[in-house]
């Protein structure tokens, strides 16, 4: 079994996806709901606040898993856990081509905490777009990387349908 990420990084990602028990598409297009979660959504779909913890818990703890599976140096819980906020917002595969991942295993640190800030981009409807979002998501991801301690703002709920 995976080890769960730390805190910082659920709440990271809490605070990044929002909550959302109706189904909505995501900048991307994609159904999503509760804390961004995308397997298996189907529009009109609604869940319970508790459906969607358990479903950020399953997501993140896959997404750590493949953490783990790709980076060869030992990380801190809450490397690991930018890492695992980053996979999950990405994919795996994201993170398996990129510099970033190339440099951390080199035992370059501070070179891929600086690569965070590259991945900002979303195809919205067809174009690839800068979103300011991901801009602060990926700084918020490099400060827990770098073990910035500084307080993440909590979560918030919708049960609109719209992002």
């Amino acid at each position: 079994m995976t080890t769960p990420v730390c805190q910082e990084a659920v709440n990271l990602v809490k605070h990044f996806e929002g909550l959302y028990l109706n189904a909505y598409l995501c900048p991307a297009g994609v159904p999503t709901i509760g804390y961004g979660h995308t397997a298996g959504v189907k529009m009109g779909q609604t869940i319970t606040s508790a459906q969607a913890d358990d479903f950020l818990a399953s997501d993140l703890a896959s997404a750590a898993a493949q953490v783990d599976k790709l980076v060869t140096v030992a990380l801190n819980p809450q490397q690991r856990g930018a890492l695992a906020s980053f996979v999950f917002n990405l994919g795996a595969g994201s993170l398996q081509q990129s510099t970033l991942l190339r440099l951390l295993n080199q035992g370059d640190f501070e070179g891929a905490a600086g690569q965070f800030g590259r991945w900002v981009y979303a195809t919205v409807n067809g174009v690839k777009t800068q979103l300011p979002g991901l801009v602060k998501r990926r700084a918020a991801e490099a400060d827990l990387f770098e073990g910035s301690t500084a307080a993440q703002p909590q979560a918030t709920v919708s049960t609109a349908t719209g992002a």
